[in-house]
């Protein structure tokens, strides 16, 4: 199962909005000044002990080298990146018209999170699901976890087909 996360105003938040992790250790926090959503760590943390793929999908021109080195602060493996450039050169390429700014499904992504509510409305136009995350929500973790447990059951009951709703 593969599990896409947004991260400004998803994973990376306003701490004077959203509940966050404790800061980062100096000099840690000079290099990466973003401040992870609280209880995000043990999320991610458990979902790779789980052996769910965690992909990074953002619209954001971060690195993938900035991306991976952040999360490892925390003991998170990313297992891949799609930033702003990778998806205007994958998605948008060569077409005339517009692609929405992400599409999980371009990438085989079974459950997007994102905060933006037109990622959630495209994932019904261009068939992806998304776990649309609101700016304060403490039981989010147990919200998405039970989220992906009923996506990981469909796709066992259906030998890992899914219609992407």
């Amino acid at each position: 199962m593969i599990v896409s996360f947004d991260l400004d105003e998803t994973l990376f938040v306003n701490p004077e909005r959203v509940s966050t992790e404790p800061e980062m250790r100096f000099p840690w926090r000079m290099l990466y000044p973003d401040r992870l959503r609280a209880g995000a760590a043990e999320l991610l943390l458990w979902m790779n002990a789980t052996g769910i793929n965690l992909w990074i999908y953002t619209t954001s021109n971060r690195s993938e080298r900035y991306i991976r080195n952040y999360f490892r602060y925390y003991r998170v493996r990313i297992d891949n990146v799609v930033n702003a450039p990778r998806h205007e050169r994958d998605v948008q390429g060569n077409r005339k018209t517009p692609m929405p700014s992400k599409n999980p499904a371009y990438y085989h992504i079974d459950l997007h999170v994102d905060d933006e509510k037109s990622v959630y409305e495209n994932g019904f136009i261009y068939g992806f699901r998304v776990f649309h995350l609101h700016e304060e929500d403490a039981r989010w973790t147990e919200k998405l976890r039970k989220e992906i447990e009923r996506i990981q059951r469909i796709k066992n009951q259906t030998g890992g087909i899914s219609n992407g709703k």
